[in-house]
């Protein structure tokens, strides 16, 4: 008779699990507490802490190899490094905001954004250049921020 696998089911039951479980199962899985982060960064980490638990976690030489890309990509800058991917939308999206009756479109870059053919390193300078007043840029462009999931 063949077994059946759990971890996979575990795995799973991390979609429909209150918050207060997910915290719990992390404070077990890693034995400290849960970080602020969102709920699907908490899925994410927890379901891979189950497998790696269950079925090993990367080989070193994995490990230094992905080390390694990621310095490539962000050239060692640990302030770069500890940027969530996630927060920024995918390079080349579009974003269009009317603001007093002029619609403006801004692209996504792989280093930030461009408007009317300027870069911008910031979403915040960049409506800031649109208005001529401070605002924060996640809210002038109507993104969520994701930072206050959790």
């Amino acid at each position: 008779m063949k077994s059946v696998d759990p971890i996979p089911a575990r795995v799973a039951a991390l979609k429909g699990a209150p918050a207060h479980e997910l915290k719990k199962q992390w404070r077990d899985l890693f034995d400290s507490a849960p970080p602020p982060f969102n709920r699907r960064y908490l899925e994410s980490r927890l379901a891979y802490r189950i497998q790696e638990l269950a079925y090993g976690g990367l080989k070193p030489e994995t490990a230094h190899r992905l080390e390694r890309l990621g310095e490539e990509l962000d050239g060692g800058d640990r302030k770069k490094s500890r940027i969530r991917a996630d927060l920024m939308p995918i390079a080349g999206t579009r974003l269009i905001r009317e603001w007093q009756g002029v619609e403006h479109v801004v692209t996504v870059t792989a280093d930030g954004f461009e408007w009317q053919g300027r870069p911008y390193t910031s979403i915040s300078a960049l409506a800031r250049a649109i208005t001529g007043t401070r605002w924060n840029g996640w809210v002038f462009f109507g993104l969520k921020n994701h930072r206050s999931r959790a």
